[in-house]
């Protein structure tokens, strides 16, 4: 799975080109919430200072922003629903170039399509697309 997800990153700086754009364009900033719970990240990477509800609430530019506009911060919380939605969707996430960067590219260009859509559903469907069903576990 983090290889998987790590190759989305190869796919051309993800959706890190977007946020800056929406920048660019002069919309505001949400409300970040300093009683966040801090999630550990990867390892040697700093935690994080936002919650599970606020990631799967985020609109894509609102994640950019919690994110105080870091692209390795970003990139954690799209590992984090990425992981999400493969668990809750019962699906593997191949652990190929190709496939790290398809999903790479889905995200980018839902994500520059529309900046108000959540990104948990950017990510949701780019896993759809590139997870595979996991082998059904046999019963004893």
């Amino acid at each position: 799975m983090m290889n998987f997800v790590r190759r989305m990153a190869v796919s051309g700086a993800m959706v890190i080109t977007f946020g800056m754009s929406v920048l660019a364009q002069g919309q505001t900033a949400p409300v970040r919430d300093d009683a966040a719970v801090t999630l550990k990240g990867a390892p040697g990477t700093a935690p994080h200072s936002w919650t599970t509800e606020q990631l799967v609430t985020s609109t894509v530019h609102d994640a950019w922003m919690l994110s105080g506009r870091n692209e390795d911060q970003f990139f954690e919380m799209v590992k984090e629903l990425a992981a999400m939605s493969a668990q809750k969707r019962g699906l593997m996430l191949p652990e190929t170039d190709a496939a790290g960067r398809k999903a790479g590219e889905m995200i980018k260009k839902q994500a520059r399509k529309d900046p108000d859509q959540l990104l948990y559903a950017v990510v949701d469907r780019s896993v759809v697309k590139t997870g595979t069903k996991t082998p059904a576990t046999t019963a004893k």
